[in-house]
């Protein structure tokens, strides 16, 4: 087989081949993951306010105690409808604090991500047990979130409903970087192969001119 063919039949393999492994791995990331800029400062230190946070979706069935969520709950707040904040407690979890520290279930709440080391923020009192289906919910800055704290007397003791999560967050890079790698693999594979297809005519055409050369006697 002639170079050119060889070469215009690698292009039409992967041509199709990368269209269709960058437009599947762009569906799939679009589908399954997002990202927010943090537009308050009631998530430090862990996410400063314009920090990007990287999130996957989910479904309320996935959550955990711990996870830094972002929900839709509007009429809540009046600037914004799509709230950053992190499960403190889910469905039959009391949660209470003395005005010093944060319990769960009457044991002290392990909080490394609190700003300035200090989970009871303001030294509110408060004692919750969370309705089922239901999150109560807290900023990681004590001291400046608006979270299910303020809202004690709603009838639902703060809480907001668990499915009104969509998103969590998570700080792993390796994930963003392999589906950014992937999508450019297939814009490249692409690439190569029009190359291929564009070689090959041209390396083609080129045969078939020299073939046509009359020869001089």
């Amino acid at each position: 087989m002639r170079p050119g063919r060889r070469l215009r039949i690698a292009g039409l393999v992967l041509v199709p081949l990368g269209i269709l492994l960058t437009i599947g791995t762009w569906l799939f990331a679009d589908f399954a993951f997002g990202g927010h800029s943090v537009d308050s400062d009631g998530m430090r230190p862990t996410y400063e306010q314009g920090d990007i946070a990287f999130t996957k979706k989910i479904h309320d069935s996935e959550l955990h105690r711990g996870d830094a969520v972002f929900y839709h709950l509007p009429g809540r707040y009046t600037d914004t409808d799509t709230v950053f904040q992190r499960v403190i407690g889910m469905g039959g979890d009391r949660v209470s604090c003395d005005g010093k520290q944060v319990l769960l279930n009457g044991k002290p709440l392990r909080e490394p991500y609190v700003a300035g080391g200090n989970p009871a923020g303001n030294g509110t009192t408060y004692d919750v047990v969370v309705p089922e289906g239901r999150l109560f919910m807290m900023g990681d800055n004590r001291v400046t979130s608006n979270d299910s704290r303020y809202f004690l007397t709603d009838g639902h003791s703060g809480t907001i409903p668990a499915n009104t999560v969509r998103e969590r967050a998570f700080e792993d890079a390796d994930v963003v970087v392999t589906v950014l790698f992937v999508l450019v693999g297939g814009v490249f594979v692409a690439l190569t192969g029009i190359g291929c297809g564009l070689a090959g005519y041209l390396i083609q055409r080129h045969a078939e001119r020299t073939r046509l050369v009359p020869v001089a006697i």
